[in-house]
Formats: structure tokens, sequence, C-alpha cells
């Protein structure tokens, strides 16, 4: 969530700095600030709402130094303010964090007994304040630093920067991600790889537990046990052209349109030399031998989930569990003989899906992942990590993301069938050849987006909005809806469309849009009669189908929106696309802020 980056460099840091944290606006945050040292003075400037802000309060106050941290907030201990916003100081030292410090309580009150006054109501000041104690008692830096790492609960990724100290800097993780740039004498600490891709494509990530001294010259990294560990330096390459824009006037509009390519880019990867199976990863999966999937994740990932289940057990017989993360391991749920753990995470870094997987340590006879970040977290604590190689996805909203899970988790699935002999090889081969053709069937339905801008401009004027779907269309509508409601803040809800008559329809009249997602399959029927149901009570009804669900049940609907005829089981990853296009228009007509929507972030690296 929050964005950290710290410098040891030969130039002025400042500049630098704030452009590495404008990398990082996608995680999403609500103020930022930097530290320095210059000439062995520490000072900092901070600021409330975007990073232009601070880009403005910069020029009229600036910073100088060659050494230096930044970061941008996302609030969780105390409101957005100057006085919350990172980084925090405490005499000799400044901190950034990203996390939750969850004894910061017990600490406060230590502090407040010896008489230590507080400036914020964040959980990270008692990091800072407890720091400099240590300084006043005659403590090192380093020392310093390292007796606050002990006394720390939660989760965190944090740099520490020192007065009369420019070449030195501290960094630590545990539970949340922080990477190690190596440049040219000089040194990078940022939350991804992304914030330090313009400087440096070599990486070292910090693991579970480890703590970091840098300085311009070397870097000594030591384990939750405190001693040396060798972390390798990894060589990152980011498409610089998946980082902007490329034209678009938002990043999810280009996210949206690059669905084809990177779809096509997945299959491809999936797919043996002939194009006649899927082929995973060593070391593999023998499907033969699992008895249940248990799926876990959160937001959009778990309604790709939710997606898989039907297609895990339609297609392949596999007993399918699907959880919700934040849930999960509260739940403390039996993991029986046989069992497989799925977890899916754009980031790889998703706190909630980051425990739940090692609650499953141990206890499933496998640990699976289908992650965007092959070098995240959850792909290196899995037994078998499969990408679904979008590509980096800036907006906050997924869209190219989704699709590519949902497109990995099927030819998982395919695979399964393959495996288990539930499905015939000419069925396996239509929906390989499917799947070969959807980036084609994708381009077509982007040139329906003229028809969605004119539907959006009337959604935008709604206050409540429902999403009706059947089968593989009901986590789509929930998809839809979530998508909806998270850039144009109007209020949405999915239903399954045979819970219609069990208590929604109450909420039904002439004011309330429903989108139903009713592709011509075989509950296309069923689905009709509850739109029905729906226009019989006024409401107005958005139907997006094909051209025979056109022909056959649109008489009536408010609009309708055709997409092209595909093979039903791939229909969820197709229908994405006007779900995905619905929202963004709906969002410009209401004029929300679409790749940054208002109190969420990208990544969510706390619980």
């Amino acid at each position: 969530m929050c964005g950290i980056v710290g410098v040891l460099g030969t130039h002025e840091v400042a500049p630098i700095l704030v452009e590495a944290l404008k990398r990082l606006e996608y995680r999403g945050y609500d103020s930022a600030g930097i530290a320095t040292v210059h000439k062995g003075d520490l000072d900092r400037r901070r600021a409330v709402g975007k990073l232009v802000n601070l880009s403005d309060y910069l020029v009229k106050n600036p910073l100088r130094g060659k050494s230096g941290i930044g970061h941008t907030r996302w609030a969780t201990h105390g409101a957005p303010s100057v006085d919350n916003a990172h980084p925090h100081k405490a005499g000799p030292v400044a901190v950034v964090h990203n996390g939750i410090i969850e004894n910061f309580r017990d600490l406060r009150a230590e502090l407040a007994e010896a008489g230590i006054q507080f400036v914020t109501e964040t959980d990270t000041e008692t990091v800072a304040l407890i720091t400099q104690r240590y300084l006043e008692d005659g403590l090192a830096p380093v020392d310093a630093a390292m007796k606050t790492l002990s006394r720390l609960e939660g989760a965190f990724a944090l740099a520490f920067l020192f007065e009369g100290e420019d070449d030195l800097m501290i960094a630590a993780r545990k539970g949340s991600p922080l990477a190690i740039g190596h440049g040219d004498g000089e040194m990078y600490v940022g939350s991804d790889a992304i914030a330090l891709a313009p400087m440096t494509d070599r990486i070292t990530y910090l693991e579970e537990g480890d703590s970091a001294v840098i300085t311009r010259t070397s870097l000594v990294i030591r384990n939750e046990s405190g001693e040396i560990a060798n972390r390798k330096i990894k060589t990152i390459h980011i498409d610089q052209g998946r980082v902007d824009k490329a034209g678009h006037k938002h990043f999810m509009s280009k996210e949206i349109s690059e669905q084809p390519t990177v779809l096509g880019e997945a299959v491809r990867h999936y797919l043996s030399n002939d194009a006649t199976q899927v082929t995973l990863p060593d070391p593999g999966l023998d499907f033969t031998k699992v008895e249940r999937l248990t799926m876990v994740a959160c937001g959009t990932a778990f309604y790709a989930c939710l997606t898989a289940k039907y297609w895990f057990e339609q297609l392949a017989g596999i007993p399918v569990e699907v959880d919700v993360a934040s849930e999960f391991r509260y739940r403390e749920p039996p993991i029986t003989k046989g069992t497989v753990a799925l977890f899916v995470s754009q980031s790889g870094e998703t706190a909630d899906t980051l425990a739940a997987l090692r609650y499953c340590e141990g206890k499933a006879d496998k640990i699976l992942s289908v992650v965007n970040v092959p070098e995240s977290s959850i792909a290196r604590e899995s037994d078998l990590a499969l990408p679904i190689l979008a590509g980096t996805e800036i907006g906050v909203a997924s869209t190219k993301a989704f699709t590519c899970q949902l497109t990995v988790l099927l030819m998982l699935a395919v695979k399964a069938a393959s495996d288990r002999g539930t499905l015939s090889d000419e069925r396996i081969q239509d929906i390989l050849s499917g799947l070969r053709g959807l980036p084609a069937q994708i381009n077509t339905a982007l040139e329906a987006e003229g028809s969605l801008v004119k539907v959006a401009r009337k959604l935008s004027e709604a206050r409540d909005i429902l999403f009706l779907g059947r089968g593989l269309m009901y986590p789509l509508a929930l998809e839809g809806a979530l998508k909806l409601k998270e850039i144009s803040y109007i209020h949405a809800e999915a239903y399954a469309a045979g819970e219609l008559k069990h208590g929604p329809i109450a909420l039904i009249d002439k004011h309330v849009p429903i989108v139903v997602m009713a592709p011509r399959d075989d509950l296309f029927d069923k689905t009709v009669s509850n739109m029905q149901e729906v226009m019989a009570r006024k409401g107005k009804v958005i139907l997006i189908t094909d051209a025979n669900g056109q022909e056959e049940g649109g008489d009536g609907a408010w609009n309708t929106i055709v997409m092209p005829e595909v093979d039903p089981v791939l229909s969820p990853i197709l229908y994405a696309i006007p779900a995905q296009l619905l929202a963004y228009h709906t969002a410009i007509a209401k004029g929300t802020d679409v790749d940054q929507p208002r109190n969420l972030a990208k990544s969510v690296t706390v619980e």
C-alpha cells in the first residue's frame, strides 16, 4: 500500500526521490514526504494530497542532500495530515514505514511514562521515538535500529536515516515487501522494483525477517536470527512501455486495451509446442492425486477464484472451496489429506493472502499460486508459482490482471481435466482452440466501447445499480459491480439471478438500472425469465449478450450490448471487457479519479 524509496546517491537526491515516488503512486496514498541528510543535517518536507503538492512545496522550500528516504502514505492510524505524513522524525533519526505496528499502544504507553511527547496519531512515530531513546542511551545508529526492530510486533517494511550519517541507511521487512537496488557507487531501497527501475535493474529482495545495513559500497543482510544471509542479486526486466500511458488518458484505459496482447502471451506460455496440451513449469502437478482444491484470494482475485470453482468442478470433477483470505485463517479450517491450496494475487504481496498461505504450510499437500510478480513473497513461498504474464498493472482497478488470472486458471482446470480423464480429447482441443482465438474475440468486444459510453452516461446518474448473472456469469456480475463501485463511487451490488425473488427484487423500481450478463448458453432462458420479472417492475435492463441472445431475449431491454459468440466456458473472460468499459466510462462521466480512486490502494500489504 504505502510506498517506500531510499537513495544513497552521488547527486542531489530530492528530485530522484520524488520521481521514484511517482512510480509508486499506483499503490494508493493520501500524503507524501521525503527526508535527506546534507552536511550531516537531517531535514524533511511533507505534504498532504497528490505528489504535485510535495513538488510545489519543495520548489519553495528546497531540500539539499545526496542521501534520503521518501514515502507515500495510505492512512491507517491517524487521518491524512502533514503531522501524520512520513517520514517521521525524532531528533537524529527519520523513519518511513509500510505496515502496521500491532504493539504500538504498549510502546506508546512506555514512552508516555518516560515523559516523551507525541505529535502524531500514527503507529510509526513510536518507531522513531524508541530509536531516538536508544541513540540517547549511547547506542550507535545500527545498534539502535536493530534494538528497535527487536521490539516491534506486526507487519512492516522500514527504512531509517540518521543525522550525521550521509552514507548509512537501514532497512528491514516483516510481512511487507522491500527490495534493495544496486548501482554504480549508489544504493537504493524500494517497496518494489518499479520504483527503482530508472536507477537500476539489479535487485536484492529482502526475505521475511531480514534487516539490512546499507552504504554506497556495501550491503550486509541478516536474517531473523541475526545471522548474515546471502540473498541473490537478480536482474529485473521491466517493460518501460508498460509503465506509461502510451497516449491513453488513464492507465486503466491502456490496460483494458492491452488485454488481447497479454492474454495471447499467457495462452502461449502454457501451451505445448504443438498447442495440443497445457504444460506447467517444473515441478508441475499431477491432478490425479488431488482430492480437493482450496482457493484463497481477496477482492477481484477472489472473484477469479469463484469463476474457477465452476471450471474445476465441471471440467475436472474436483471439489473446490473458495475463501476470502481475510477470513480463512481465522476460521482455522481443517486441511484434509489430498488437498491442494491455491492462492491468487496480482501483486503476490497481499497481506491476508500471504498469511493464509502460511497457515496452509505443512497442512496442504501442495501450495500453488497464480501471481503477476514472479519474485513476490507468495510466489517464493509456493511449491509451484504460475505467472499470469499481465505485465505491470498501474491502475488500482484490476483489468488485464483479472482476465489473465482467469485465463491461467482455466488452463489449469483443463490440465486437471486432462490428467483425470474427465474430458474427451476433442473437448479439450475445442477449449484450447477457443483460448488461442480469444485475443481476436476480445478485440471485437473492445469495438463495443462506443455503445458502452452511451450507456455509461445514463448509469452515471443512478444512485444504485444491480448486476445479475447465472452460472459462470454470477462471479462476473460480482466483479462488474465491484469495478463500478470502486472507481465511480456508485453503489452497486451483484446477485445470482436465481436469487432475485429471495429479496433483491424489492429494490427494483424505475430508478434502478440492472445490468444482466447473459450469453446464449444453457442458463440463458432462466436468466431471461429473471430479466422479465425485473422489467415487469419497471426496472431498466442493460442486457449484455451475444447476437443470438439479443434476438431471443432482447425485447424490452433498456439497452443491449452485443458481444461476439464464444464457447460458454470462455464467456467470463470475454464478458469482463464490457464490465470494465462500463465502469471506466461511468467513472469518466462522473469525473472521478479513475486510476487512483479514493481510499483504495493497489497492493494491500496490511491486514
